[in-house]
């Protein structure tokens, strides 16, 4: 069965990333690889709508091999990316037994990934996860090791870098994706695109229908085009000193759009296609980037099915706030990812937040 793997360098640390079609089925020997022990008692994590296509078949697959793993089910969404669903994790894991040399088994998407990648980050001062992505969105988020959960100010406000042992990404889940997750899924895909190379951008366009529609071919070189972006990158820079902030194209403007809407109307793919919108926006307006960087990047979202203009009922104003709150902002002053062009891009620090204001609104008037 052919499948492609990618390391992600770290020293000691390393990591692969294998993706490939019908690799539950080879979970218990590449977790025996990435060294994970069988002795140990497993906590596997998902949500109650990836448990009722994949949870008992990983289980049987598990214990076929002789792993011994009970399972945490949670409700599906960001709002279970909390302080109560991170305590109701944290307790089943010690009712379950797992110890020093457990791991933790995140199966599903981003908020699967970051709740149970934090759980494991703090479980006995840090034990061994694994990240087993069924989303297109996951293929961003299950590498890196970024894990967290939210606060109701802000997204992603308590957390810590915990690397997985190793990302298992078996793109036949893919298939069951309803269209709109399939679409925030695309958000990333075409963010990594964005930040590093205008000749995936051309890709994405010319391939829009066929990868809309899950060409399995194609999908799978999306998904690894992307996770090489965010590969490489995360090995020169694990804990954001620098470039890694590069990959937050989008997301200042996001996050302060999940929560505010408390992460129940838009979605994180929707929410960040919007930011890196207004993004491009901004980077035209203060004259970083040249006119036609935003068309461009409409464009492309919108070939994808994903939204692109002002989100709902929030203000400007509100939205700068939360954004003031985000974690990239220091001493107060906003630092913002903006394209200079179409693969390209810089941290800019300074905007005059007046700038940032008039675009929100012009957004909003239009």
């Amino acid at each position: 069965m052919k499948h492609e793997t990618l390391t992600v360098e770290l020293g000691e640390r390393s990591y692969p990333i294998v993706i490939g079609e019908g690799l539950l089925q080879q979970a218990p020997k590449l977790l025996q690889q990435a060294g994970v022990s069988s002795k140990s008692q497993l906590l596997i994590v998902t949500d109650e709508h990836v448990a009722g296509h994949y949870l008992q078949q990983l289980l049987d697959i598990l214990a076929e091999a002789g792993y011994r793993a009970t399972a945490s089910v949670i409700a599906a969404g960001e709002q279970s990316k909390s302080l109560a669903g991170y305590e109701r994790i944290m307790t089943e894991a010690i009712q379950a037994g797992l110890d020093r040399k457990s791991a933790i088994l995140a199966l599903g998407g981003g908020v699967v990934g970051d709740l149970a990648g934090f759980v494991a980050a703090t479980y006995m001062r840090g034990i061994d996860f694994v990240q087993l992505p069924t989303t297109l969105l996951a293929h961003d988020s299950s590498v890196g090791g970024k894990v967290a959960i939210n606060h109701p100010l802000g997204k992603n406000l308590i957390g810590a870098f915990h690397q997985p042992r190793i990302v298992i990404y078996d793109t036949s889940a893919l298939h069951s994706l309803p269209k709109r997750e399939v679409a925030a899924g695309f958000a990333e895909v075409v963010k990594h695109a964005l930040i590093s190379d205008e000749a995936f951008v051309d890709w994405l366009e010319e391939h829009a229908d066929r990868l809309w529609n899950l060409d399995s071919e194609l999908l799978a070189k999306a998904i690894q085009r992307g996770c090489a972006v965010k590969a490489a990158i995360v090995s020169e820079d694990e804990t954001e000193q620098g470039q890694r902030a590069l990959l937050n194209l989008g997301h200042t403007f996001g996050h302060a759009f999940e929560a505010l809407s408390a992460y129940s109307v838009l979605n994180h793919g929707e929410a960040i296609s919007i930011g890196m919108c207004l993004a491009a926006k901004v980077a035209e307006r203060v004259g970083l980037a040249e006119k036609g960087v935003y068309e461009r990047t409409e464009k492309v979202l919108r070939l994808y099915h994903l939204p692109t203009k002002w989100p709902g009922d929030l203000t400007p104003e509100a939205v700068l706030e939360a954004m003031k709150r985000d974690k990239k902002t220091v001493g107060g002053k906003l630092a913002l990812v903006l394209p200079r062009a179409i693969g390209l891009v810089e941290v800019v620090k300074d905007i005059d937040e007046e700038i940032i204001l008039t675009v929100m609104r012009e957004e909003v008037e239009a």
